[in-house]
């Protein structure tokens, strides 16, 4: 019989662990942290969105990097056949907004409980608070594993340690050191799915959300991402689902190429918005601004968008001249800031780069450099949006690689 070692108790690994030791392998789970799928426990807060109700060809338009790569993937162990496994092994689901999926309890912990007790029925062995120091290998295949309580023969090591975001669950980047030592290529590992620090000062706006902003990132004067969506103004800058997305999509990018416009309004264009304005104005004319403005947007907001404009926020609105009025109509349809950071993997959902996928076989995970060694979920260079997209990113590479192990 063949003994397999997955390194890592996270989803990626408990998929693999499941289903190597479902097809008949020797499987033992090793796991640094004192309990099993740490980062399960605050994906979706801590509701834990375990999938996108989605045919592969609509999850792959989801996935940032690493499309093509995972398209074997996306087929053979889909979101359907996820949402399959958790119910036939007796955790109900339900579908909200967006497709999204989670258990019917709301609790993650229900998500990590079904993945131990699948992979024990499923025979395999799972061991706590033991770190793996070094993966060995002999004639270009994979021999050993060595922790702090001693070296395991195996046949095959799937490496299911996940990147370096939210460092509290125990991600330390140890899976990157093993693919490395086994000769691959690691590509530089940055933040993704996080909010963004920005030079402008939006303190005023602190804790205001909008619920249907449009937000715009140009490079070189052309669009790369726009989107209508849900965004919060932070201490730092800018957060919610909106930014999370466009985060994903400039992290490999200098942020001084980027420029960044929000459009406060955009069921209405500058002609309406105008009108509107002037009705306002003509309605409220001895108020102050600040005050007349908050008929269009939430107190916080008004200032900084006054001062963008150019106009004094206690200048009466029958002292507004038709072109503060037009600066007013500009500020609101494209209201612009520089990025300045990202924030870091203390804060970030997941992390983008990793292992060199045109060095794994995307049919079964396995490395094209050293046989018997496998790669799965966050530790490969693949990443995608939210909305349980990652998480079936690891479902279904975690089940690839623990069927060819």
């Amino acid at each position: 019989m063949k003994n397999i070692i997955v390194i890592g108790g996270g989803a990626s690994g408990l998929m693999a662990a499941y289903t190597a030791a479902s097809t008949g392998k020797n499987v033992l789970l090793l796991e640094q942290n004192e309990k099993l799928g740490k980062k399960i426990y605050i994906t979706g807060k801590g509701r834990c969105n375990l999938t996108n109700d989605c045919p592969p060809d609509e999850f792959l338009a989801h996935v940032v990097r690493g499309e093509k790569f995972l398209t074997r993937a996306a087929y053979r162990f889909s979101s359907a056949d996820t949402m399959a496994f958790f119910e036939q092994h007796g955790l109900s689901l339900k579908v909200e907004r967006g497709n999204r999926v989670f258990p019917v309890t709301d609790h993650a912990s229900d998500v990590t409980k079904t993945l131990e007790r699948s992979c024990r029925d499923a025979g395999a062995e799972i061991r706590l608070n033991e770190k793996v120091l070094s993966v060995g290998q002999e004639n270009g295949a994979v021999r050993t594993v060595q922790t702090a309580k001693g070296i395991y023969e195996c046949d095959a090591v799937i490496v299911a340690t996940g990147g370096l975001s939210y460092p509290s669950t125990g991600a330390t980047g140890d899976g990157y050191r093993f693919a490395q030592e086994s000769g691959h290529s690691i590509i530089p590992t940055v933040p993704s799915l996080v909010g963004i620090e920005l030079a402008e000062d939006v303190a005023p706006a602190q804790g205001i959300s909008l619920k249907n902003a449009v937000l715009t990132a140009r490079r070189s004067g052309k669009v790369i991402f726009s989107q209508l969506g849900e965004l919060l103004f932070t201490h730092y800058g800018i957060s919610g689902p909106l930014v999370l997305s466009l985060s994903a999509r400039i992290n490999r990018i200098p942020l001084n190429e980027i420029r960044l416009a929000i459009d406060f309004k955009p069921a209405l264009d500058e002609k309406m918005l105008e009108e509107r304005l002037l009705r306002d104005f003509a309605d409220r004319k001895n108020e102050q601004m600040k005050n007349v403005m908050r008929g269009l947007l939430p107190a916080g907001l008004t200032e900084i968008v006054l001062r963008a404009a150019s106009v004094s926020a206690s200048k009466q609105a029958n002292a507004v001249t038709k072109e503060e009025r037009r600066r007013i109509v500009g500020a609101l349809k494209a209201f612009s800031l520089d990025p300045v950071r990202l924030r870091g993997f203390t804060e970030a959902v997941i992390t983008s780069g990793g292992v060199d996928v045109r060095e794994i076989d995307p049919a079964t995970m396995q490395s094209k450099r050293v046989k018997g060694l496998f790669f799965c979920g966050e530790v490969l260079d693949c990443d995608a949006y939210t909305g349980g997209f990652n998480m079936q990113i690891a479902f279904s590479t975690g089940y690839l690689a623990g069927l060819n192990a």
